[in-house]
């Protein structure tokens, strides 16, 4: 395995979409992948801890900048082989050494972004984000996010619709001009269900994904984490 990183106090937000709407959004090679008559598109808030990048032969992987929160909003992939992934529209980090590494390494949108995780005394997590100007280097504001939750501890692990959302064990990208599917590996999901509280996000329609986030997700679930290990990417 080259990278390895723990996903820590998830929140994930879904809501359906019509497959024709998401098929031109994905990379070549893949298609929408659907569960009870639809594909679903992600927001999900997390924080990132205790990531390794490649090392050199020998010395293992490296550390990189440990914990800090990010936001994805992804979509769910099937390729002609069968191998059912996640195809990430933008990722928000807090850390720009994080940014830079996964734009190299693995060509992903990852965005430079103000970010803050919270928990108050009534146990609501608040994630906010906003993304630093056009194209997330600096200059304007870019699109921001802000979601509230309070996780219920009714546990849904083995929930269908929990499992099609959580146990994807890979990604698709796109890069120069090949598609590529890079493998991942975890344990089971502990999921349980999350009420919202508050929702404003632009993050979905800068992702091509208008007017999601004007009506409520139609699952919205918590997870503490889970630690994850990617492998090389295939063709």
């Amino acid at each position: 395995m080259l990278h390895e990183q723990d996903w820590q106090s998830l929140a994930f937000l879904h809501w359906r979409a019509d497959p024709a709407v998401v098929a031109p959004l994905l990379p070549a090679g893949t298609r929408p992948d659907e569960f009870d008559g639809s594909t679903w598109v992600g927001l999900i808030p997390f924080r990132l801890a205790n990531a390794t990048a490649p090392g050199l032969p020998g010395l293992g992987p490296i550390p990189v900048v440990g914990t800090f929160p990010e936001v994805n909003v992804r979509l769910y992939s099937i390729d002609e082989r069968g191998r059912h992934g996640v195809v990430f529209r933008s990722l928000e980090s807090s850390s720009l050494g994080a940014v830079v590494a996964a734009r190299v390494l693995f060509g992903l949108p990852y965005q430079w972004a103000d970010m803050s995780i919270t928990t108050d005394a009534r146990g609501v997590i608040r994630y906010r984000s906003v993304r630093r100007g056009q194209g997330g280097l600096g200059g304007r504001r870019g699109p921001a996010s802000a979601v509230d939750v309070v996780p219920t501890g009714r546990d849904r692990s083995e929930d269908e619709l929990a499992v099609f959302l959580t146990a994807r064990w890979g990604l698709h990208i796109e890069r120069r001009g090949r598609t590529l599917f890079i493998p991942n590996e975890h344990p089971p999901w502990r999921v349980e269900t999350a009420e919202l509280e508050h929702l404003d996000d632009e993050l979905l329609a800068a992702a091509g994904l208008p007017g999601l986030a004007e009506r409520a997700p139609d699952s919205v679930l918590f997870s503490p984490g889970v630690h994850t290990r990617f492998g090389r990417a295939l063709r």
